[in-house]
């Protein structure tokens, strides 16, 4: 029995990187997962089954309505789910603000905070039924950082950071918790492409711990956050990253 042992949960972007690391961590604390994506995940879930843990897989655009909210209604047992992780989103490679083109700006925004927007406000007639649920937001340290080349990026992240707040302000009185959470730079599929080895390299020289920071770190304190350990924990910005960047 773990300590989420009975917990309904829901992790978008679940297929694979940090989504499909926080999925496994869920699961192998009892979690019943459900991963929303619009990439295959056969893979986690075969790796969630050999370890015992029980998961399945929707294939869900998180800024179609209409499919969250009936990919929701699947995944939530007897109309509840107990942890929601919103993770779904895009990395930027490098692009001057100034050279950025609206469109291409506004997808940032739409997929990496509208879609937060949407698989929330959808999830939470199910969140409510259950009386002790989480609501995990991945963000990014870069909203601090103000990383050039990565203006649409951390605007994105900046504007979960703000529904993060007011998510929890709004949906305490129905204690659910609301939090986000602020990884490094953490090698994944998504980030390689647009680091090389030098970089992460650079970046961790820069930590108070000389250590890559890797997707299960961040799992860990998403697995805390979802944990009734967690209760009184609502409204915070958490950043996973070795000491690297200090506020």
């Amino acid at each position: 029995m773990g300590r989420l042992s009975d917990r309904v949960a829901v992790v978008t972007g679940g297929a694979r990187g940090l989504g499909a690391a926080i999925a496994a961590r869920l699961a192998a604390d009892g979690a019943e997962l459900c991963i929303l994506d619009i990439a295959p995940a056969d893979s986690i879930i075969d790796e969630i089954a050999r370890a015992g843990g029980r998961a399945s897989a929707l294939h869900c655009d998180v800024t179609d309505e209409a499919q969250v909210a009936s990919a929701l209604a699947e995944a939530s047992r007897a109309e509840v789910i107990d942890i929601l992780v919103n993770n779904a989103g895009l990395l930027q490679g490098s692009t001057a603000l100034v050279e950025q083109e609206r469109a291409d700006f506004e997808r940032y925004l739409t997929v990496n905070a509208v879609g937060y927007f949407i698989v929330t406000k959808a999830a939470y007639p199910h969140l409510r039924r259950s009386g002790h649920a989480r609501v995990i937001n991945v963000a990014s340290r870069t909203f601090f950082m103000g990383n050039p080349g990565n203006g649409a990026y951390v605007a994105s992240k900046g504007a979960v950071i703000g529904l993060t707040r007011v998510f929890a302000r709004e949906l305490g009185a129905d204690g659910i918790t609301v939090n986000a959470v602020m990884p490094g730079m953490v090698p994944t599929g998504g980030t390689r492409p647009h680091h090389d080895d030098a970089d992460f390299e650079r970046v961790m020289m820069h930590q108070a711990i000389k250590r890559q920071v890797m997707p299960e770190d961040l799992a860990h304190l998403v697995a805390f956050l979802a944990s009734s350990e967690a209760a009184m924990i609502t409204g915070q910005s958490i950043i996973c990253d070795g000491g690297g960047f200090l506020h």
